[in-house]
């Protein structure tokens, strides 16, 4: 399905200039960070469709094809701000908890400011910002989607960095997400304070990693 800019121009025409779709990355891992980002596209330019034809929700993307489309994405947005919550976060507050504070900091890095959002899923009540959020918004709505190539590409990157920091993991390869890869690694070399410890690596690991 290819995305398009319907939801931000109904924004658009309710009077708000600026609006940013919002994603995440990283929920759903055992390791590293969540990341979110914030992408403003240039909503009054008649060619943008056209320019971001190849942008879809990451998922449906090769790496190279992120690679490619989040150069592209930088270059044409009017503004992307990115945020991060800690594998420690995740741990104190929850996914939820810190899924939102990760877009939230990404919504505050946007240089000029916001008039309105529209999220994948989460809602961010603490902005008090309008905003529409959507289950899917990635699939469906260009700025959204542009948000989680960002998200998926910077997130990506750190986990290739922590490869080098914490050695063994295949951290750059799985990028902390759940594999029979990772769970080995874990069994072998026990937690590294990348993990999130109150998740379970693996059903067969016979424990809570947060024991």
């Amino acid at each position: 399905m290819k995305p398009d800019l319907r939801e931000e121009l109904t924004l658009l025409a309710a009077g708000h200039s600026r609006v940013a779709g919002v994603d995440e990355a990283g929920r759903g891992a055992w390791a590293g960070p969540v990341c979110a980002a914030a992408v403003v596209l240039p909503l009054d330019r008649p060619d943008l469709s056209r320019l971001l034809e190849g942008v879809r929700d990451s998922k449906q993307l090769t790496p190279h094809q992120r690679e490619a489309l989040f150069s592209l994405i930088r270059a044409v947005a009017e503004g992307v701000g990115v945020g991060w919550a800690s594998p420690a976060e995740v741990d104190e507050l929850g996914i939820v908890e810190a899924t939102r504070r990760a877009m939230m900091r990404a919504v505050a890095q946007l240089d000029g400011g916001v008039d309105a959002l529209v999220v994948d899923y989460v809602r961010l009540p603490d902005l008090g910002l309008p905003q529409r959020s959507l289950p899917k918004a990635d699939v469906h709505c260009l700025s959204v989607a542009a948000a989680s190539i960002v998200a998926k590409v910077e997130r990506d990157r750190r986990m290739v960095a922590l490869d080098r920091e914490h050695p063994g993991y295949g951290f750059a390869r799985h990028k902390g997400y759940p594999t029979r890869a990772h769970r080995e690694a874990v069994a072998r070399l026990g937690l590294s304070p990348v993990h999130r410890r109150r998740w379970r690596v693996g059903q067969r690991m016979g424990e809570r990693i947060n024991e």
